[in-house]
């Protein structure tokens, strides 16, 4: 059993992918109680299933008679598949698409002891029962015909791996640019704090602020502006626009010489403040890649990242939102 020619072996892969996709989307369309096109790619495929398909034959051909070591086969291949695949995408995107923190006995997020014992119970009845009656159907297609729909789904399944691939990378620069972009934020409202301390109470009365106020109020605080909603970017940046405009009305309508420097200064910053904020503005016109990235978030209501963990969370509001549009 399981001698297969590269075309059916490919064909297979394939098959399980499309299989894995209609039991995940299920599952989390009845959580979420809508449907959920669920995977990394936007087609009908989940090719962590079909590599874990691939992977049950391969490593219960084996032992196929021994029920007991098939079943245990199953457990650390599979485990290790997850693994592995959960890890590498972590490194090169930044985020999990999958995460058993909560779980009982979890590496990392990775993996679980739940996951493992189920993988291995999937092999068995994979291996034992589902597989015969697939074989026999892979064996009734014509050569010619399975050889020549398998390449034309390889040309298909590439591309939509392609573009999944470019959304993701840009998702992940996406969320690096944006804890940077809070962290210039942060930095400027650390230094007008200090401007509006340092140049007199005429110009805290303008905006405000009092000097009690300054070091635990508008977020010069590292700890506000690194955890919780006071990390959010239309926070600081409602705090930041607040800031400037009471700047500016008190120092542009000051010709004192005390005040040029300062202008001039804060004038620097607003200029940046704006390339920030206009980089992380939505787009007018939305692209396929922007429509393909919110697709992509919203198949995976269970991403998570530890680093960028505040800005995943307004990424997905965002892509909430474009949903309900």
């Amino acid at each position: 059993m399981f001698n297969y020619l590269p075309h059916q072996w490919l064909f297979l892969f394939y098959l399980y992918s499309f299989f894995g996709w209609c039991f995940e989307s299920t599952y989390v369309s009845i959580l979420n109680k809508r449907f959920v096109n669920r995977g990394f790619m936007r087609g009908p495929f989940l090719p962590l299933y079909g590599s874990g398909g691939i992977m049950m034959l391969v490593v219960s051909k084996p032992f196929y008679s021994n029920i007991l070591l098939v079943y245990l086969a199953g457990c650390v291949g599979a485990t290790a598949l997850e693994y592995v695949v959960g890890v590498l995408m972590e490194l090169l995107f930044k985020v999990r698409y999958w995460d058993y923190s909560d779980k009982f006995l979890n590496i990392n997020g990775h993996v679980c002891l739940e996951s493992t014992l189920v993988w291995g119970f999937f092999t068995v009845v994979f291996t034992h029962y589902l597989q015969i009656p697939v074989e026999n159907f892979i064996m009734s297609i014509p050569y010619n015909f399975l050889t020549i729909f398998t390449m034309v789904l390889t040309v298909y399944v590439s591309c939509d791996f392609m573009v999944a691939f470019k959304t993701a990378i840009d998702l992940r620069d996406f969320l690096v640019y944006m804890e940077k972009a809070k962290e210039e934020m942060g930095k400027m409202q650390k230094r007008l704090d200090v401007i509006i301390a340092f140049k007199g109470e005429d110009v805290r009365e303008t905006i405000g602020q009092r000097v009690d106020g300054i070091s635990s109020g508008i977020g010069s605080r590292v700890e506000v502006l690194s955890s919780g909603i006071g990390s959010r970017v239309d926070v600081l940046s409602g705090k930041l626009e607040k800031t400037f405009a009471g700047l500016k009305e008190k120092l542009y309508h000051d010709p004192t010489p005390s005040m040029l420097n300062v202008r001039e200064e804060v004038g620097e910053m607003y200029a940046k403040y704006r390339i920030l904020m206009d980089r992380l503005a939505p787009k007018p016109i939305r692209g396929f890649f922007e429509w393909y990235r919110n697709r992509t978030i919203l198949g995976n209501p269970g991403m998570v990242s530890g680093k960028f963990k505040t800005s995943l969370e307004e990424i997905k509001e965002k892509a909430a939102s474009f949903r309900k549009k």
